[in-house]
């Protein structure tokens, strides 16, 4: 049993939903001191008072809803639950192109640690000594993640990419007051960075200073240049993703990294691309002095539902002693003979979410130095074979100084809002008919769809999306050559879900039969939206509450209980 000390009049001890009456016996045992214990806890528990504050105490009702007591065994519950799954489209069903959110295979051996009782049941405080394990894999991960960036250091505490970014700046923040630049809060952010550089560098207190990219995508070194130069006396870092967002190789990546360690500054590199990095070059050895890595992309933890998430952040040998620590338990910030201090805590837990290391560690291992490698490789050409099948039918954005693109490209739908009154909206619920998740929508470039195929695709899955994505295009054609009405067509309608198809009445101008059924692999296999056409923009505005009138709920509450 485990009680911390907090000082010479308090301890702590934790409780959860699995400690008994039982475990707290055993704990009136240590307390007693070896004397006899004259009572149990569930002879007291009646007289212990409720020790919540009475402003605190909750007067209203509560899980009123129907769901809440309507599953009354366990087939009923794993009906509801399985039903709220088929509603979702996920892996299960089709590849997810999310460009910049590689949504890629969780392996089943790799999702396996997580469920074992020596990973799962500890607690983030528990000593040291009785997590060895856990210290191993820190230990082995934090190494791997070395060789794989080109850094010195590493911190698992950051338990999201976002927390990675501004532990990221912050590291760069503190190097800089420990060598009295405390006026060093300037912070260049390319347009074409990841979209949230500019509000982690805010939270840091930093000044913005936008760059440009040029016709092809890439960072206009020479606005960059300039503007480093002009901010030479207070630049504090450059934030750039690399590739970049616009899923392009940056030609001038080590000139840029050289421009902002010219004028004082450190290079932060957003890591949310490594997938494309692995194995063929990294963030140190391109010139960058911190980086964060999205675990639950790159290193298949899984991305879905809002997480868990890891972000942890690597560094070159001068910013490892302002790494985050903890003040229960130490973990960061390597010794320096100046006695610097690490900028302090990031995470709640001293190592982030460490229960879903585990998985990175799992994969790295099983993949190896080759596979890693060749996961790189084929990320990329799976990227360009897909944008050399679609570039006949939609323009590509951006490509790189030999024509290809990255581990993701921009399609450019800008132009049929003129010539057929098509937006990116549009495409992406039509894609639902043909049984797809939309991909990354009007981001970076309005207008626009960003598709990023993984290495975790065959070739049968790519040619699907992109045999749907053509076929969308035809569809586009008929509206432009005034074949079906710029208004009420098959992509305004879309989604079509089986209440609408099996209504009484159809009034669209096209057959059922092509709005349910535009390709043939749907007729043995179809994922069938719940719903038709959200208007997004009303709901964004709108709170809409779903729960029941509180009359209504009280009355369904009482009935329930009777």
């Amino acid at each position: 049993m485990n009680l911390r000390v907090v000082d010479q009049n308090t301890i702590t001890v934790s409780f959860d939903e699995t400690t008994t009456l039982e475990d707290v016996d055993k704990l009136f045992k240590v307390f007693s001191c070896g004397k006899p214990v004259t009572f149990t806890a569930a002879s007291i528990a009646p007289e212990v008072p409720i020790m919540i504050p009475p402003g605190l105490v909750r007067q209203s009702p509560y899980l009123t809803h129907p769901i809440f007591n309507s599953c009354h065994t366990e087939h009923e519950l794993l009906r509801y639950i399985h039903k709220l799954q088929s509603k979702d489209l996920s892996l299960c069903h089709s590849m997810i192109p999310l460009g910049s959110c590689t949504m890629k295979l969780n392996a089943t051996t790799e999702m396996m640690p997580v469920t074992w009782p020596s990973f799962s049941d500890i607690h983030p405080f528990a000593p040291i000594e009785q997590a060895e394990g856990y210290q191993e894999m820190f230990n082995n991960l934090g190494e791997l993640l070395c060789i794989i960036t080109g850094f010195d250091s590493f911190s698992l505490q950051p338990n999201a990419g976002a927390a990675g970014e501004y532990a990221g700046l912050m590291v760069i923040r503190a190097y800089h007051k420990a060598r009295g630049d405390h006026h060093r809060d300037v912070c260049i952010i390319p347009v074409s960075a990841h979209g949230t550089n500019p509000a982690s560098a805010a939270m840091c207190g930093m000044k913005i200073v936008a760059v440009g990219t040029d016709a092809k995508g890439n960072i206009n070194i020479e606005e960059l240049r300039k503007a480093a130069e002009a901010n030479k006396e207070n630049l504090s870092a450059l934030m750039v993703t690399y590739p970049s967002t616009h899923g392009v190789y940056e030609e001038g990546i080590d000139e840029i990294c050289k421009i902002i360690h010219d004028n004082g500054g450190q290079v932060y590199m957003d890591g949310a691309n490594m997938n494309a990095q692995v194995g063929l070059t990294s963030p140190g050895w391109i010139g960058a002095d911190v980086c964060h890595l999205n675990l639950h992309k790159t290193f298949c933890i899984p991305h879905g539902g809002g997480g868990p998430g890891m972000g942890p952040i690597g560094v070159k040998k001068h910013l490892a002693p302002f790494l985050p620590s903890h003040p229960v338990v130490p973990t960061g910030g390597i010794p320096s003979p100046d006695k610097v201090h690490p900028l302090g805590t990031i995470s709640a837990a001293p190592w982030g979410s460490a229960l879903i290391l585990p998985i990175s560690y799992t994969y790295i291992a099983m993949m190896g130095s080759k596979g890693l490698t060749d996961a790189s490789k084929i990320a990329i050409l799976n990227a360009n074979y897909m944008a050399k099948r679609l570039e006949d039918h939609y323009p590509i954005l951006f490509r790189g100084v030999n024509g290809t693109v990255a581990h993701e490209f921009i399609v450019d739908l800008r132009g049929f809002k003129n010539t057929a009154g098509i937006e990116p909206e549009d495409v992406a619920k039509r894609l639902m008919d043909y049984g797809f998740h939309g991909p990354t929508m009007s981001w970076p470039v309005p207008g626009t769809l960003m598709i990023e195929p993984t290495e975790s695709e065959s070739k049968a899955e790519l040619d699907r999306f992109c045999d749907a994505l053509i076929s969308i295009r035809e569809e586009i054609a008929l509206i432009e050559k005034g074949k079906a009405d710029i208004h009420n067509n098959v992509l305004k309608g879309a989604p079509h879900p089986p209440s609408l198809l099996m209504a009484d009445a159809w009034t669209k101008p096209y057959s059922r039969e092509y709005a349910a059924f535009p390709a043939p692999w749907l007729r043995s296999s179809k994922f069938w939206p719940t719903t038709g056409r959200v208007d997004n923009v009303y709901g964004d505005r709108n709170l809409i509450c779903t729960l029941l009138p509180a009359s209504q709920a009280v009355e369904e509450q009482a009935a329930a209980t009777a």
